[in-house]
């Protein structure tokens, strides 16, 4: 995708991934360049929510691999722990829902 903004070109890399996409464990990991440990670390926490009832049938979402691609630059920009990594998502999952609130009410 190209964006011109005031006679300037600016490239923007990205991929599209389907909300009901289902990665396995695996892919997430390679999709997101994250050890498969933290990923795991992720699922206690909180950070994700896999379907199935344990790692080898595990089905990510969409939304997980955008939350894991998230959760791994706040771990290594930031140097945030599992845990704040956990509390930072859910306060920014809480402004988007606001955010989307006061939109629909014309406020914002």
């Amino acid at each position: 995708m190209t964006i011109l903004n005031q006679g300037k070109v600016t490239l923007i890399h990205g991929s599209v991934v389907e909300e009901d996409v289902q990665l396995t464990l695996r892919e997430l990991c390679q999709a997101c360049s994250a050890e498969q440990e933290l990923v795991l670390v992720w699922v206690v926490e909180g950070v994700l929510e896999p379907v199935g009832e344990s790692p080898p049938d595990w089905r990510f979402s969409g939304d997980s691999l955008r939350r894991a691609r998230l959760a791994l630059r706040l771990s290594r920009d930031l140097e945030i722990n599992p845990s704040g990594v956990a509390l930072a998502l859910d306060l920014l999952d809480e402004i988007a829902v606001l955010r989307a609130r006061l939109q629909r009410l014309g406020v914002g």
